[in-house]
C-alpha cells in the first residue's frame, strides 16, 4: 500500500468497535454479490487497511491501541458477520502481529509494527499440501551471505494475494521453524490466486512459490520457539477463527430472522398461520438464538482469558486460555453450521434462497470450519477438567 494514502490511527477499544461497526454496514451491501461473482476485495480492503483497524492489536509502546483480545474477536465478529471471507483475511495478520510479539527483537517490533500502522498488510505462507502431518514443514531458509534464501511451496495461503508482506514458515539448516516475513514484490516470489472453495470464496486462499527468493536477516523471527514454551500464539490464533464463525452464526440468524418475516412458504399458508406464529418455527428460533447469546458469551470471556495470558504469561494462564477459546471455538463451530442450516430449513427450497446469496453462509462456514478438527477441542476441554491436563502447545488450540 502506498504510503502516501492516509490512514487512520485509532487510539482505543471503544473507537475499533465503533469503525468496525461502520464498516460493517458497507461491506455487507456487496457481500453476496462478491460471493456469487468471486469478485475478490481489493477496494474493499484498502478501506478496511485505511481505517486503521489493521493496527489495532500493536501494543500502546509501539503507537498502536493495544486493544483488549475482547474487542480484536469483536471485531473480527463483526466483519465477518458482514462479509466471512473479509472477516477471515486479516487471521493471519493479527496471528503474524502476536508471533512479532512474543519472539521479535525491539528493532523488528518498531520497524514491522510501523508497517502495519502505516496501513501495510500481511498474509501469510504457512501451510503445505503433501506433508506427512499438518504440522511439517519442507519450505527451506539457507544461508546467502548476510541474508537467506526461501525455496518451496504454499498453500492455504489466506491473504497473501493482498498483502504487502508474506509470513512464511520456512526450516532452517538446523531443521528448526522460522518466520520470514517477506516482501510481496520480491524477486522469485510468486502468488496463485487457484483457491477453488465452494465457500469463503475470496479469501484468496491459494498457493505462493518461493524460488531462490532473498529474505534479509533482520525480516527472519524465531516461530518454533514460540510453541516450545507457553505463549499466547495458539488461542491467539484459535479466538480470531472462533470469532470468524460467529460472525458468520450471526449473520445466517439475522438473515434468517428477515427471511421468514418477509417471504411467504406454502406450508405456513396451509395451516393460515403465518410464519412468525407456526410453533415449530418459534421452536427453531429461540433454539438457535440461545446457543448463537451462548457462542457471543464464550467468545467474550475467552477474550478475557486470552488478555489475563498475555499479561501474565505461564503454563497455567496459557493452558486456561487455550481452554476457554478452544470452548469458544467447539461451539462457533456448531452454532454457525446450525445457522446455515437453520435458514434452508425455514426457508426451503425457494429459489430466492440463492438468488439472495443466503446459501453463501452454510457454505462460509461448512469452508471455514473445516480449518482445524474441533472433535480435538473437546478431547483437549475434557482432558483439562477431568484428568488436569493442559492442552499442546500449537496454534490449532
Amino acid at each position: 500500500m502506498p504510503h502516501s494514502q492516509h490512514v487512520a490511527v485509532i487510539t482505543s477499544d471503544e473507537q475499533a468497535l465503533i469503525v468496525a461497526s461502520d464498516l460493517a454496514e458497507d461491506f455487507k451491501r456487496d457481500s453476496a454479490l462478491r460471493d456469487r461473482e468471486r469478485r475478490l476485495p481489493h477496494p474493499e480492503l484498502e478501506v478496511f487497511s485505511r481505517s486503521g483497524l489493521w493496527g489495532i492489536s500493536v501494543p500502546k509502546e509501539y503507537g498502536g491501541a493495544g486493544v483488549s483480545n475482547i474487542t480484536l474477536a469483536k471485531v473480527i465478529a463483526l466483519i465477518a458477520q458482514a462479509d466471512g471471507s473479509l472477516g477471515q483475511i486479516p487471521q493471519n495478520h493479527f496471528y503474524a502481529l502476536e508471533v512479532l510479539r512474543v519472539n521479535g527483537s525491539h528493532e523488528q517490533k518498531t520497524r514491522l509494527y510501523a508497517e502495519v500502522l502505516a496501513g501495510q498488510r500481511f498474509g501469510n505462507a504457512l501451510a503445505e499440501l503433501g506433508t506427512k502431518t499438518a504440522h511439517d514443514r519442507t519450505t527451506r531458509l539457507t544461508r546467502d551471505g548476510n541474508g537467506y534464501r526461501i525455496n518451496g511451496r504454499k498453500f492455504y495461503a489466506t491473504g497473501a494475494i493482498y498483502a504487502q508482506r508474506i509470513p512464511t514458515s520456512v526450516v532452517d539448516e538446523q531443521g528448526v521453524q522460522q518466520l520470514a516475513f517477506v516482501p510481496r514484490n520480491s524477486q522469485g516470489l510468486t502468488v496463485i490466486d487457484d483457491w477453488s472453495g465452494f465457500g469463503q470464496r475470496t479469501t484468496g486462499s491459494g498457493s505462493v512459490v518461493f524460488e531462490d527468493v532473498y529474505v534479509a536477516a533482520e525480516d527472519v523471527i524465531p516461530f518454533q520457539s514460540a510453541f516450545e514454551r507457553p505463549t499466547p500464539v495458539g488461542p491467539l490464533a484459535q479466538i480470531l477463527h472462533a470469532a470468524i464463525d460467529t460472525g458468520i452464526a450471526r449473520a445466517a440468524f439475522e438473515d434468517a430472522l428477515h427471511f421468514v418475516r418477509t417471504k411467504t412458504r406454502p406450508w405456513i399458508d396451509a395451516t393460515h398461520e403465518t410464519a412468525t406464529e407456526d410453533p415449530l418455527t418459534l421452536k427453531s428460533f429461540g433454539h438457535l438464538s440461545i446457543r448463537l447469546h451462548a457462542t457471543e458469551a464464550l467468545l467474550e470471556r475467552a477474550g478475557v482469558y486470552l488478555d489475563k495470558a498475555q499479561a501474565e504469561t505461564n503454563a497455567q494462564t496459557v493452558a486456561a486460555a487455550s481452554i476457554a477459546v478452544a470452548e469458544a471455538r467447539a461451539i462457533s463451530t456448531e452454532v454457525s453450521l446450525a445457522a446455515g442450516s437453520t435458514l434452508f430449513e425455514l426457508a426451503g427450497s425457494q429459489a430466492t434462497l440463492i438468488e439472495h446469496g443466503l446459501d453463501r453462509h452454510w457454505r462460509n462456514a461448512r469452508v471455514h470450519t473445516l480449518h482445524d478438527p474441533v472433535r480435538w477441542k473437546y478431547h483437549a476441554v475434557g482432558n483439562y477438567y477431568l484428568n488436569d491436563a493442559n492442552p499442546p502447545l500449537r496454534g490449532t488450540i
